[in-house]
């Protein structure tokens, strides 16, 4: 169960969605004053971002788009797709999120693998990032049974479920549908909520669109939800983390860079810790590599750095990525279980180090 295991799934429900076009003559229409209203709607489809729901298959005017590496959410299955009102488009940046005019959504359904369900996919899951004049809000919809509709959980959910391993078998956990409060702790950057994902460096590659692969900042700018596009050489881009013909000093820091920068960052709610993991970081020491922790606590174990070069046996980074327990693994929300293949190249990626 991989990126492109997701992308092929999302290419059919795209035909679909112009196959649906196609024999209905319409679409669905996004409610534009839903995603300005103070107070959200109780049901997801009131927004009106999808013209199938069960399949995911995205309203005229949402476009789907993924990272290149995605962030780990216990092996989930992520459908992400980006609104901006027609006439308005978002503003260009070479290293933070593109700056979205009010108005806007990013939509990212969590779902996964069964066989039973329309698409091959149980929804769990749709949390809705939406631009207002006071800034980014953020909310979580947990879907029925039938597949049917998505209600708002203001409060969280715990879900117990069984999940899909990529090398086989099921895990039982109990899946966390994150709060109000806990949506801030990861999309916190300066005191504000900030988009995780749509920045350049994610989504410089092609994305397998129904019509045919496309860079996706070519769409967006193409589509006008994106403005300030430079030349295609000038633009940033991370490798995908499970290709192993990339740059082994690449692929683990776009693992690191999606999965932990938005709070190991200067600017982040991890900012006290000195340990700062962006893509474009350059100072070692911030990076963790022989740098001692500001506090050494429970979440240390028995070590002395961060990143021990050639020992990641002697590496916190390695040791709490590695764990699932509460109070000691990293990222500490969105995961109840460890990623071995993400485990696998940071001990390789430390272990290389000299």
């Amino acid at each position: 169960m991989t990126a492109r295991l997701s992308l092929s799934f999302l290419k059919r429900a795209l035909l679909a969605a112009l196959l649906l076009g196609a024999t209905t003559g319409a679409a669905a229409a996004v409610d534009d004053a839903a995603i300005l209203a103070k107070k959200p709607p109780r049901l997801l489809s009131a927004f009106g971002f999808f013209a199938d729901p069960a399949l995911q298959v995205p309203a005229a005017g949402v476009l789907p788009f993924a990272p290149r590496t995605p962030l780990f959410t216990d092996f989930a299955e992520k459908r992400r797709f980006v609104y901006v009102p027609e006439g308005e488009s978002a503003a260009y940046d070479p290293k933070e999120a593109f700056a979205f005019p009010v108005g806007s959504a990013l939509i990212k359904t969590f779902a996964y693998e069964a066989a039973d369900r329309p698409g091959g996919l149980k929804l769990v899951e749709t949390r809705v990032l939406l631009r207002q004049e006071v800034g980014w809000e953020a909310w979580a919809y947990v879907w029925n049974e039938a597949q049917t509709e998505a209600e708002l959980k203001i409060a969280g959910a715990k879900i117990p479920m069984e999940v899909p391993l990529p090398g086989g078998g099921l895990e039982a956990i109990t899946y966390a549908v994150p709060n109000k409060a806990q949506c801030k702790g990861c999309h916190e950057v300066s005191g504000v909520v900030t988009p995780i994902g749509p920045k350049a460096r994610n989504l410089n590659y092609d994305f397998p669109y129904a019509e045919g692969p496309e860079n996706q900042l070519a769409r967006w700018a193409s589509a006008g939800i994106l403005t300030g596009l430079p030349d295609a050489g000038g633009i940033p881009a991370v490798p995908d983390w499970l290709d192993e013909t990339a740059p082994l000093d690449a692929r683990a820091r776009a693992w690191l860079d999606i999965n932990c920068a938005h709070c190991h960052r200067a600017e982040g709610p991890a900012s006290n810790s000195g340990l700062f993991l962006t893509w474009d970081e350059q100072d070692p020491v911030a990076l963790g590599i022989g740098k001692r922790p500001v506090a050494a606590g429970r979440g240390a174990g028995h070590l002395k750095v961060d990143i021990e070069p050639g020992d990641p046996d002697a590496s916190i980074l390695v040791y709490r990525v590695e764990s699932a327990e509460p109070g000691v693994m990293m990222p500490e929300l969105g995961r109840s279980l460890s990623e071995p293949r993400a485990v696998a190249l940071l001990r390789e990626w430390v272990a290389k180090m000299e």
